[in-house]
């Protein structure tokens, strides 16, 4: 099994929480991705593209395995800050 994920990730709690109401309004991930995510993928609109079991964090992983294709749900914190997850790919 392989994912394909795009996240924002952001130190502030409440920022996370304001971005993802954007995107409830909305808003263009890969947009607020380029703008706002900690993450070197921001250069890619947040596309971390394919991953298997064990290369993520395992909250961000366990969230992604759970998550359905094209939805955007709560806020992950890991060690790294607070991540909004879009899963795009599995395989």
């Amino acid at each position: 099994m392989e994912w394909r994920a795009s996240h924002i990730l952001v130190k502030d709690k409440a920022l996370g929480e304001e971005l993802l109401k954007r995107l409830k309004s909305g808003a263009s991930f890969e947009s607020l991705a380029r703008e706002f995510s900690d993450c070197p993928s921001k250069s890619k609109g947040g596309d971390l593209g394919w991953f298997s079991p064990g290369q993520m964090v395992k909250p961000f992983e366990e969230a992604v395995a759970k998550a359905s294709r094209g939805l955007i749900g709560r806020l992950v914190k890991t060690q790294f800050g607070f991540h909004i997850i879009k899963k795009t790919g599995e395989r």
